[in-house]
């Protein structure tokens, strides 16, 4: 019984060994990972980065005087008039915001970074009333700023024209009373009390990265995005979406009482970001869409590593029950070796996953460990038929964990099932073996 106990303490110190290979390779896999961001970041620099667009705003500068207490020793009582200046800001009743994005790709040493060009129309209107402050004194009204926030300029592929109740008016950079990138162009100064209603349209070609959010800064906005990259990832609001083989069409309807991107934009809140179709909420809330690779290798690799552990279990178990049943010695170096074996398989898939599609890879990595495995085992239990089973096994499951990486809303399901058939075919397998019996017995090498 001894003998048994300390088998299987060994079986269990072995497979917990091969934990530091598997380890050194999650490594790598994240290495590759942090490559490919770099990769991103170097096109971003030179192309455009993540998109996002708000806008239009109507800022309007106005200066008054006020007469405020300025007391001294001698008059306590004492009063001055003082110039303040400040803003009044007003959104736009109505934003309509479209167009399509024309996907593109762009590479950087082994690495594929996706890039977009979207051919972006934004109207808005704005009806809004210069307000009257009472007992205002010496109030001056400036020239109002109607400015648009884009969060890389540099993106901007031509001259965007903008219109403005149907004239056609020069856009400047920056965006004027606010801080941060952008366009803008001044208006002639209002008076108080004037009715406003301006009809805006601008039109741009936009490129980015991966990437684009737009900002629900309108009373009532409308958005639609559509393209021909059948992989969308949508960020904020869910939106009415049709995705088929020719692409996908999105649409937003969001009224400015379900979005806090006005109160956001009065706060100073800067432009949000899309990370995998998930608008960063650190910035203005935001929806959009990211243009997402369906089959991402280092995650799907880094993920096949997480099932590394259950290859190498399973095979020990099953050295471990021939060990035993066929009375077959099987050396702690011929354990590592095999279980080495199955941990250089996510090293090669990941490696030749950078250079061919990942079920091209997939299929030679496991054919390579397969058939070396097949090979190896037929010597060390002694019978090629035996060397064939566990390579068939091996296959099976290499067969599952591939089901596994692109089932990914079905793993789970997955996963349990693959534990129990193998849990249920051990016990099948096993249901008359006599353990006390084997407890007892000293391995002798057969030849068959």
């Amino acid at each position: 019984m001894l003998r048994l106990a300390l088998k299987v303490a060994f079986v269990f110190v072995m497979t917990l060994a091969i934990l530091i290979p598997l380890s050194m390779i999650r490594g790598v896999i994240h290495e590759r990972q942090e490559y490919r961001a770099q990769a991103v970041a170097d096109i971003a620099r030179s192309y455009a980065g993540a998109q996002s667009f708000a806008g239009p705003v109507l800022v309007v500068p106005y200066t008054q005087t006020e007469e405020v207490e300025d007391p001294t020793p001698y008059d306590p009582h004492r009063k001055v008039q003082r110039a303040r200046t400040d803003y009044w800001t007003f959104f736009p009743s109505m934003l309509d915001v479209r167009g399509p994005m024309r996907p593109d790709t762009r590479r950087r040493g082994l690495h594929e970074v996706r890039v977009f060009e979207w051919q972006g129309k934004a109207r808005a209107r704005f009806d809004v009333r210069i307000p009257v402050e009472p007992g205002a004194i010496g109030l001056q009204i400036g020239k109002p700023w109607l400015s648009y926030a884009i969060a890389d300029v540099r993106g901007l592929r031509a001259t965007p024209r903008l219109r403005i109740n149907g004239r056609d008016v020069a856009l400047q950079e920056g965006m004027g009373a606010r801080t941060g990138p952008g366009l803008h162009v001044r208006l002639e100064a209002p008076t108080a009390g004037q009715a406003l209603t301006l009809d805006t349209e601008l039109d741009m070609r936009l490129g980015g990265t991966e990437s684009l959010a737009l900002v629900p800064l309108g009373k009532t906005n409308r958005f639609a995005l559509d393209s021909s990259w059948r992989h969308p990832s949508f960020g904020g609001t869910s939106p009415r979406q049709d995705i088929d083989a020719r692409g996908f069409r999105a649409e937003w309807d969001i009224a400015s009482v379900a979005s806090t991107a006005q109160r956001q934009w009065l706060e100073g809140r800067s432009l949000p970001a899309m990370d995998s179709g998930v608008a960063n909420m650190s910035g203005l809330d935001a929806v959009g869409v990211s243009l997402i690779d369906p089959v991402d290798i280092y995650t799907q690799a880094d993920r096949a590593t997480k099932y590394g552990l259950l290859f190498v279990l399973l095979t020990f178990v099953g050295f471990f029950i021939f060990e035993l049943i066929k009375q077959l010695p099987i050396h702690p170096i011929q354990y590592g070796l095999v279980g080495l074996s199955l941990a250089i398989f996510f090293l090669l898939l990941v490696s030749l996953s950078e250079h061919f599609a990942f079920v091209y890879s997939y299929l030679a990595a496991s054919v390579a460990c397969i058939g070396l495995l097949g090979f190896y085992l037929s010597a060390v239990l002694r019978s090629v038929g035996r060397g064939l089973g566990f390579a068939v096994m091996l296959a099976t499951l290499y067969a599952a964990l591939y089901g596994l990486l692109v089932s990914e809303d079905n793993a789970l399901v997955l996963g349990a099932g693959l534990l129990f058939l193998v849990l249920a075919t051990i016990m099948v397998v096993t249901r008359r073996v006599d353990w006390y019996q084997l407890a007892g017995a000293r391995p002798v090498a057969r030849l068959e």
